[in-house]
C-alpha cells in the first residue's frame, strides 16, 4: 500500500541517515517509495529478488526465517528508525529471510542502485551502514554461541536477560512490555513453547519474574544474570 500523507514522510529518525544534513535527507526521502503495511502483512519473502532498502518511519517489524518443518525462528525485532534490505542491496544476492510487520508500519523503499550511490558519496552514511552490518555480525556470532553452548532453559534465561537490559532500572529490577508472547521467545531461541512456559513458571516461583497487567517484572536482574552466568562459567 503507498502512502499518501506527505507529513508523515520524514527520515529524521533514520539511525542510518541521522548524520546526514538535512538537505540530504530530504533528497533521499524524495526518491523513496513510501509504503503503508497493517499488523502482519509479509513485506520481504525469503529468496525475493527485489533489492530495496527500507528506512521504517514509524512502527515495528519482526525478521524470521522457517526450518525444513515449517518451524520458526525470530531473528530480532526493528523499530521505528531502523532499517532492514541492506544485504540484497549491497550483494545482488536473493532476500535471506522474512520481513513481517508487527503493528501499522510507514516505510520509505530506497532502490538499490541509489542506495550503493549514497554509499559511494556519503562517508558518513558509508560508516553507519558498516556499523549496523557489525552489529548483525556482533548479534549472529552471540546466538551461534548461545546455541551451541546453552541448553534450552537456559537460552531463555539468556534472552529474558537480554530483555530486561533495555527495561533495566537504578534499583535492580525491570520491566518489560508488553509481555513477550511464549510462542515468540521460543521462535528467538530456537525451542518450543513449552519450554519457554516451564523456565518462565520456574522464575515465578523464585521470585526473580512477576507479571503486572501488561508488563513483565524482573525483579532482580543479578539473580537472573547468575543463572544465565552460571552455565556460561560452568
Amino acid at each position: 500500500m503507498v502512502a499518501t500523507k506527505t507529513e508523515d514522510k520524514s527520515l529524521s529518525t533514520v539511525t542510518l541517515l541521522q548524520d546526514l544534513p538535512a538537505e540530504t535527507r530530504a533528497r533521499i526521502a524524495g526518491r523513496c517509495r513510501w509504503r503503508r503495511f497493517g499488523p502482519g502483512q509479509v513485506i520481504i519473502e525469503p529468496e525475493s529478488v527485489d533489492r530495496d532498502v527500507f528506512f521504517i518511519a514509524s512502527g515495528r517489524v519482526r525478521v524470521v526465517n522457517f526450518g525444513p518443518q515449517g518451524r520458526e525462528v525470530s531473528y530480532c525485532d526493528i523499530e521505528a528508525g531502523g532499517s532492514f534490505g541492506e544485504l540484497a542491496a549491497i550483494d545482488g544476492g536473493p532476500r535471506s529471510a522474512q520481513v513481517q510487520a508487527l503493528d501499522n508500519v510507514l516505510a520509505a523503499a530506497l532502490d538499490a542502485r541509489t542506495f550503493r550511490q549514497l554509499v559511494e558519496e556519503e562517508p558518513r552514511f558509508a560508516m553507519a551502514v558498516m556499523t549496523r552490518l557489525a552489529g548483525l555480525v556482533r548479534a549472529s556470532s552471540t546466538r551461534i554461541l548461545d546455541i551451541s553452548t546453552l541448553g534450552a532453559h537456559n537460552r531463555v534465561h539468556a534472552e529474558l536477560l537480554r530483555l530486561a537490559r533495555l527495561g533495566e532500572r537504578e534499583d535492580g529490577t525491570a520491566r518489560i512490555e508488553p509481555i513477550p508472547q511464549q510462542a515468540e521467545l521460543a521462535a528467538r531461541v530456537s525451542t518450543v513453547r513449552e519450554t519457554v512456559a516451564r523456565v518462565m513458571s520456574d522464575l515465578s516461583k523464585r521470585g526473580i519474574l512477576q507479571r503486572d497487567k501488561s508488563v513483565l517484572v524482573i525483579t532482580d536482574i543479578e539473580r537472573l544474570e547468575d543463572l544465565v552466568d552460571s552455565v556460561h562459567d560452568g
